[in-house]
């Protein structure tokens, strides 16, 4: 599925109070385009507009609305993975458009990129990286062991944007994200297809 760029825009301004930054613009396309590069090697889980427009919330919540990678305040501070590593002397605090973190997170997804994400994990800082591991994250279940299948899949009974904060958090702020997601969705699906999309069809 290809994304028309000018209404998905147009539908999305009021929720960042009627003014797009080019950053704003920039990320977002990045997630788009990222989106539509994903999906031709991925039919055979299953992925719905859905899981895009979950994405797109998630950004939307992690970066405080910046749709850019960020660094997560105070670099992990106080916690096991804000520890430098004794092998890397790196720090695998959270980077990007979903808090990336651990070591071990950093190793596979820099695998998968062809990036020394290990040794140089400011990459994951970079636009076109971010987006790719956010998606592929969410949709493979990398970072919790959750992914966007089990909360969004073709049954229309399967439809649960409250709980699918778990792929990211546990319930953290789950129904304010679930709020965005429905948003995001309507400025991806014409108004008039909205409810079959939402049920799964």
């Amino acid at each position: 599925m290809t994304v028309d760029r000018s209404t998905f825009f147009t539908r999305v301004r009021p929720l960042f109070a009627g003014e797009l930054s080019q950053g704003q613009v920039d990320g977002m396309t990045a997630i788009l385009d990222a989106w539509e590069a994903w999906l031709p090697g991925n039919a055979d889980l299953n992925p719905n507009i859905r899981w895009l427009a979950y994405a797109l919330a998630t950004a939307f919540h992690e970066t405080a609305r910046a749709m850019q990678p960020v660094a997560e305040y105070g670099h992990g501070a106080h916690r096991d993975y804000g520890l430098p590593d004794p092998v890397t002397h790196q720090v695998y605090y959270g980077r990007g458009l979903v808090q990336l973190t651990w070591k071990a997170n950093y190793q596979l997804q820099g695998a998968r990129l062809g990036l020394d994400l290990e040794h140089n994990p400011d990459l994951a800082l970079g636009l076109d990286a971010a987006a790719d591991i956010m998606l592929h994250g969410m949709a493979a279940g990398s970072f919790t062991g959750r992914r966007l299948g089990q909360y969004f899949g073709a049954n229309p009974a399967n439809d649960n944007p409250n709980a699918a904060r778990r792929i990211i958090n546990g319930l953290d702020q789950a129904t304010l994200i679930a709020g965005y997601h429905r948003v995001f969705l309507t400025a991806l699906v014409p108004p008039t297809q909205l409810q079959s999309v939402t049920q799964g069809a």
